[in-house]
Order: C-alpha cells, then sequence, then structure tokens
C-alpha cells in the first residue's frame, strides 16, 4: 500500500467539522506550552546563550518531521496517523508499537499537566486544594471531547489565541527593554550574550539540546486531528506552513530576549518570562505569567487527551486494540477511547498525590523519549511510502520538497541526537528506559497479532 493520489477519508465515522483556522492554532498552541513559559530557563542554564544553537538544531528537526507528516497526512487524512503510515511503510507491528508508544505517553502527560495546572493555581489562589482542582480540570475537559471536535477545535483556537497574544507582548516589552525605550529602566543591552555566549561548551549545548526538543513535542497532532477536518488537502498543508514559521519566530524570540536580560547564573531563569517582566519593572508579572502557564498546561491537556482518544481508536478499527474502543456517540466521538485514555490519567494523578515526586517522574522516565521514536517512524515511513508513490507515479496533495535528502537530513539529525543522549548520564537512562519499552510494546503487538489471527484461522 502506498501514498493515495486523493485525501480518501478512512472508513470510519469520525465528524469532519474542525475548521482550517482551529487546525492551525491547534498545531501552534500544542507546542507552546509550559516548555517554553516555564522550561525554557533550564536550556538557558545548561548552556547560556548558546542554547539558541540547540533550538536552532530542534527546530530544524521538527519542520522536516512536520513536511513529512503533512506529505502523508495530506494523501491519507485518518486519525492514526503516523501510525497508519508506519504499518503501511514498516508492517503491523511497527504501526501498532508506534500507535500503543505514542497514546502511553500523553496519558501519562494528561496526569502531569492536570496536577501541573492545579498547582500552579494554587500558588496564586489557594482556596480550592490541588487534588479537588485537578479533578475538576480532568473532568471538565473530557465533556469538552465528548461533546465533538467542533467544541474541542473551538477551545484548541481560543487557548493558542490567548497564548500567542501572551508572546507578542513578551516580545515587545523585550525588545523596548533590550532598546531602552522602557522609562526610568537601564538596558542591558547584549553583554550576557557577547562576553559569555557558551559558558559550559558543547556539553551545555548538547544537554540543553534535550530540554529544548522536548518542548516541541505534541506538534505532530496536527497529523491526527487531519481525519476530522474540513478539506484535509489544502488545510493540513496550509496549517504545517504557518505554524512552522511562527513557532521558531516565537522560541527562538523569546528565548533570544530571555538571555539577553537574564543571565545564565540568574534565579530569575526558575520562571524565566516572570524574569524578564520584573527587570522591566512590570507589575503583577509573576502571577499574570502564572495564570499563562496554567492555560497553556490546560490547553495542552485538552489537546492530549484528543490525541490519545483518536490514536486508540484508530488502533482498536485497525484491530490492534479491543473492538469496543472503537465505538462512537451520537456526536460522532470515540466517546469509550477517551474514556479509557482520561481513566489512566485519573489513575496515575490520584497515584502522585498519594505518594508525591514518586509515580510521574517514574512514568516520565519510561515516556520521556518517545517523541523521538515518533518523530524517527515518521521521517523513515515517508522515506518509503513516497519512493512507493513515485514509483507509481501517484500524484499526491503535497509534496515535501528537497526530497529525499532533506528527510535524509533529518534522520541523520535525530541518529546525533541520539548519540549526544546515550553519551550523557544525563539523558541515557531515559533513553535506555525508553528503548526497553518500545521493545516490550513491539513483543506484545507481534504476540498479540499472530494470537489474533491464529484464532481466526477455520479449524
Amino acid at each position: 500500500m502506498t501514498l493515495k493520489s486523493t485525501a480518501v477519508r478512512p472508513k470510519s465515522h469520525l465528524g469532519h467539522s474542525m475548521k482550517p483556522r482551529q487546525l492551525t492554532m491547534m498545531g501552534l498552541g500544542s507546542a507552546i506550552g509550559a516548555g517554553l513559559f516555564l522550561g525554557s530557563g533550564a536550556g538557558i542554564q545548561a548552556a547560556g546563550p548558546a542554547v539558541l544553537i540547540s533550538y536552532l538544531v530542534a527546530g530544524t528537526l521538527i519542520i522536516l518531521v512536520m513536511w513529512a507528516l503533512g506529505e502523508m497526512a495530506a494523501a491519507n487524512p485518518t486519525s492514526g496517523a503516523f501510525s497508519v503510515y508506519a504499518e503501511r511503510a514498516l508492517g503491523k507491528t511497527a504501526g501498532a508499537t508506534v500507535g500503543w508508544l505514542w497514546w502511553l505517553q500523553l496519558v501519562v502527560v494528561i496526569a502531569a499537566e492536570a496536577l501541573g495546572a492545579a498547582g500552579l493555581l494554587f500558588s496564586v489562589w489557594p482556596v480550592i486544594p490541588v487534588w479537588a482542582l485537578a479533578l475538576i480540570f480532568m473532568v471538565v475537559f473530557t465533556a469538552i471531547n465528548l461533546t465533538g471536535v467542533k467544541n474541542f477545535g473551538e477551545f484548541e483556537f481560543w487557548f493558542a489565541i490567548l497564548k500567542v497574544a501572551a508572546i507578542v507582548a513578551f516580545l515587545a516589552v523585550g525588545a523596548a527593554l533590550l532598546l531602552g525605550l522602557l522609562p526610568d529602566v537601564a538596558s542591558p543591552g547584549l553583554a550576557n550574550i557577547t562576553t559569555d555566549f557558551a559558558p559550559a561548551g558543547l556539553g551545555g549545548i548538547a544537554t540543553a539540546l534535550f530540554v529544548v526538543i522536548f518542548a516541541f513535542g505534541g506538534t505532530e497532532i496536527v497529523a491526527v486531528a487531519a481525519a476530522e477536518t474540513e478539506d484535509p488537502e489544502h488545510s493540513v498543508g496550509k496549517a504545517i506552513r504557518t505554524v512552522l514559521w511562527r513557532i521558531l519566530v516565537f522560541y527562538i524570540g523569546s528565548v533570544f530576549v530571555i538571555a539577553a536580560v537574564l543571565p545564565s547564573s540568574s534565579e530569575g531563569l526558575a520562571s524565566p518570562f516572570a524574569g524578564v517582566l520584573d527587570a522591566a519593572r512590570i507589575p503583577g508579572a509573576g502571577t499574570a505569567i502564572t495564570l499563562i502557564a496554567v492555560v497553556a498546561l490546560l490547553s495542552a491537556l485538552n489537546a492530549n487527551l484528543y490525541g490519545a482518544s483518536r490514536m486508540v481508536y484508530s488502533l482498536a478499527e485497525r484491530g490492534e486494540a479491543p473492538r469496543f474502543l472503537a465505538r462512537l456517540s451520537g456526536a460522532s466521538v470515540p466517546m469509550v477511547a477517551v474514556g479509557v485514555s482520561v481513566a489512566f490519567g485519573f489513575f496515575a494523578t490520584v497515584l502522585e498525590l498519594l505518594f508525591p515526586d514518586r509515580i510521574l517522574p517514574a512514568l516520565f522516565q519510561l515516556v520521556g523519549s518517545t517523541c523521538l521514536v515518533v518523530w524517527g517512524t515518521a521521517l523513515v515511513s515517508q522515506l518509503v511510502l513516497r519512493r512507493r508513490a513515485d514509483r507509481e507515479d501517484a500524484e499526491l496533495a503535497l509534496r515535501m520538497k528537497g526530497f529525499p535528502g532533506l528527510t535524509i537530513f533529518g534522520l541523520v539529525i535525530l541518529g546525533l541526537i541520539f548519540a549526544v543522549g546515550f553519551s550523557a548520564d544525563s539523558s541515557r537512562g531515559q533513553l535506555q528506559s525508553t528503548f526497553i519499552l518500545v521493545a516490550c510494546l513491539a513483543a506484545a503487538c507481534w504476540l498479540g497479532a499472530r494470537l489474533t489471527t491464529r484464532g481466526r484461522q477455520p479449524k
């Protein structure tokens, strides 16, 4: 099976009411989360201003991955996205493994986002306890996901608008600060960048690379959402082009401002956006950025619950998960898949509340590198499927430029990242845990397929 010449809908009955504007903003908002608002400071602490190099490397990789996914999603919009493409390119076991791997990552992150948002909100509004806020968040966003993809898309659209508006305002304040345009506030200039660009050398850049690359995780949900989007042939291509350059501008622009204003030893890097706004003497900066971070986490929770439910729904449709997970509600929502996905999140949340700082760190140790495996599989799948399509002279709605050179270049970047990760003590254990998890999932998927096939054979 190869890439098709037109965007054929899958046999499912999922809704197709997501608007192109919602798809575009979802892709943008899913990559702009707590990793930028709160986590960018960790990268600067590790590498100093040289973290910009880490962002350029990670940004280049995600551009190539999204181009590859966009080509496949425009040709075959399906809720299984890269899982389906991996199955067509590499076989059923590969497709099922990457699908379950991505689902597991998302349901773990759902619990972390609910608890993280609850903790942040409690820090500025200590009225409702953290456990109750986490429960409220999960119930509310489960309800949103059950009401239909149109409502989900609209929530994500406005969440993303708020995050983008916050970053634009931050960039404006940062530019005014650096140019000395703020009254009674001295400009720090570019001394932090020019005098000590890479205080930790190449080792710091390598360490920061792993911090940075996970911040881009989630962008691939655009390929999943393509199955429920109007006119995917054109919507996906427009979303990919729009999202990618905006992500790079927002990320690199924001990090440049932070690195210029705050030295790598600054305590303000614990909450870098607030640190810059405090340096600009903007009142209420800490509270404002905390609330923005809450929105970012809730937006990610909403998107990840959507992505997890659609992935396990697709697995069920293909016989790689129990069939009851493919049941749809009257609103064309895979309600059982939503319920199962959020149930794991509820369970992990309860365990984390009972055993603080023990459950989620252990789960993240397993799934922390999942996005790298997914991205690598997507690039390999596109390489295989595009070659098949070219051999058959198939017409594709969206073609990745520079093929196969850019796809191979992306795989080379990914290989170098894995090499760096295995050579560093800080990331070696996480990569090893993820590879063990991948091996276990692959074995389980292969065995499950064998048993299923054997059970269907006539006696």
